[in-house]
């Protein structure tokens, strides 16, 4: 087996630089709580898995080739982006109000996830429930982008030798386009994290807040817009 190594790793360089949904959804989960970035990484990964399974048997043709089934996968993703993006502004709102109405601003110190599905009470089930609502995050955002299918079935052989076996060279360049991506986004996670406590003012993670939530409204609506 024979690939184009030195190519493949610039695109796939490029591509994890440019900030895109999987981005967003890993630096405000980082933000938030590292263990939840961490666990938003992976649920990506694990999204990008789906996805290069899916080129290897074909499925991402059949998938890419049928109008309808092509536009309900970017419908849904564009959905899941807008839900996350009304999901967080709505948050910082609330959470401005609250402050309002208290008179005092919080010291920042607590956890700020405002996912409903968090645990409200303390102990093992918090952390659990956070590195679940992490992971759920990076996985959907991930599956429902139409562009990470895209980019397997039309980026990836580019870079295999055509005298190969195109399945074992696509896995092969799939596993290895993870393996960067688990590097890139738990040093990712690193440097969001040493920003908590920064973030963790009120004024800021509110602007954090409204800044990140209208990003992912602008980016499903794009999605949706070409649909």
């Amino acid at each position: 087996m024979s690939v184009d190594l030195v190519g493949f790793l610039g695109v796939v360089l490029v591509a994890y630089v440019v900030p895109g949904p999987d981005f967003l959804v890993v630096v405000r989960s980082a933000a938030e709580h590292p263990s939840k970035g961490r666990a938003a990484a992976l649920g990506a990964q694990a999204g990008l898995c789906v996805h290069m399974l899916a080129a290897a048997v074909g499925l991402s043709v059949v998938a890419t080739r049928s109008p309808m089934v092509y536009e309900t996968i970017k419908l849904a993703g564009a959905a899941y982006l807008l839900y996350l993006g009304v999901r967080a502004v709505l948050a910082a709102r609330r959470a401005a109000r609250k402050r309002k109405a208290d008179g005092e601003e919080a010291d920042g110190s607590d956890d700020w996830s405002h996912d409903p599905t968090e645990a409200i009470t303390p102990g093992a089930g918090r952390p659990r429930s956070r590195w679940r609502s992490g992971f759920t995050q990076g996985l959907l955002t991930n599956v429902l982008n139409p562009k990470a299918a895209l980019f397997f079935l039309s980026i990836l052989p580019q870079f295999v030798d055509g005298g190969g076996s195109m399945a074992q060279q696509i896995l092969f360049l799939g596993i290895l386009d993870v393996l960067i991506g688990v590097v890139y986004w738990f040093a990712l996670v690193v440097v969001a994290a040493r920003m908590r406590s920064l973030l963790a003012r009120p004024k800021i993670r509110h602007r954090w807040e409204l800044t990140t939530g209208w990003l992912f409204i602008v980016i499903g609506i794009s999605v949706a817009a070409v649909a």
